[in-house]
């Protein structure tokens, strides 16, 4: 028999306990996942990035920035590796990420104090739906403890925006952020500044585009893009604010190196809309064309981290 316990019910069991968000975002086409994890603290944050870094499991790589982990999955299976510390130190891993319907089932294992996290913590967590437990279900002391954790099945969205703004008024990266900040349509996940051609003809000072992610139910998909496309149009001075849209967490190398070259080349916007083509980019023209190569550079370099602000020479 299966225990399932709601999140109310975990922490009326077992008392209040730290997570803030708990999230699995799924891209199936590519066979990868994404569990983002935010804790009220550092400390657990830190424990849990290196204990989840040495066991492996699903977990193909695992971030830590400030108190949220960030962990790339692929979906199935694979072994946990404890190895001698966990007769010491104890540990904590996923062993398997599957897609089941409209929901996301992680299978958590934790030794010692580490069972406290998958036990009691996580799926106290709103955003989680239900927790499944063992019968024989123990947690802390030298207990060796699994669950599995059930959430809802989100997919990642990534908009890019470039020139709502003239040499008067107005700021890309500020549109954008109130945009990720006031849209009530999923979870606002990352903000990026873009930083491209500083030598660029038509730009108005910095020349810099924008963009934000968020996690969403699939469904909602179509109702994000309709929200973020009025809000834009409402913030933006510009004639020739251009939005993009990105769905899935792997951005394609052709339109990652397009990204990364619009930093030092200067590219035409027929340009731009055949590597969006040729990748997957949707292009809406909000109140013009002309932003149309900084708002697919935005979604080429959404992922490259801290390189998104700069330009090449800054990272020679």
């Amino acid at each position: 028999m299966v225990q399932v316990l709601r999140p109310d019910e975990v922490r009326e069991r077992y008392g209040r306990m730290f997570c803030k968000g708990f999230m699995t975002l799924v891209d199936e086409d590519a066979g990868i996942a994404q569990v983002i994890e935010m804790c009220s603290a550092k400390g657990p944050s830190e424990w849990d990035y290196v204990n989840r870094k040495r066991t492996g499991g699903v977990i193909e790589d695992i971030r830590l920035g400030a108190n949220t982990l960030v962990m790339d999955t692929i979906i199935g299976e694979r072994e946990l590796r404890f190895g001698p510390v966990s007769l010491e130190m104890g540990g904590q891993g996923i062993s398997a990420l599957r897609v089941e319907g409209d929901e996301v089932r992680t299978t958590w294992f934790g030794i010692a104090g580490a069972s406290v996290g998958i036990g009691a913590c996580i799926p106290q967590c709103p955003d989680v739906i239900r927790t499944e437990y063992p019968d024989d279900f123990k947690m802390g002391g030298a207990h060796r403890a699994t669950v599995d954790i059930i959430t809802p099945k989100m997919v990642r969205v990534v908009i890019g925006v470039d020139d709502t703004d003239t040499k008067e008024k107005g700021a890309s990266w500020v549109s954008t952020l109130r945009l990720g900040m006031e849209c009530p349509i999923g979870r606002f996940i990352e903000h990026k500044i873009i930083q491209l051609n500083p030598r660029a003809p038509n730009k108005t000072t910095n020349c810099c585009s924008t963009a934000v992610s968020f996690a969403v139910r699939e469904e909602e998909v179509p109702a994000l893009i309709e929200f973020a496309v009025d809000f834009i149009r409402k913030e933006s001075y510009s004639e020739d604010t251009v939005l993009t849209v990105y769905q899935g967490l792997r951005i394609p190398e052709p339109l990652r190196d397009f990204g990364w070259s619009c930093k030092s080349v200067l590219y035409t916007p027929e340009d731009a809309v055949r590597v969006a083509d040729e990748n997957g980019v949707q292009i809406i023209s909000v109140t013009g064309m002309k932003g149309v190569i900084g708002a697919v550079a935005a979604i080429g370099c959404f992922d490259l981290g801290e390189r998104a602000a700069g330009i090449p020479e800054d990272f020679e």
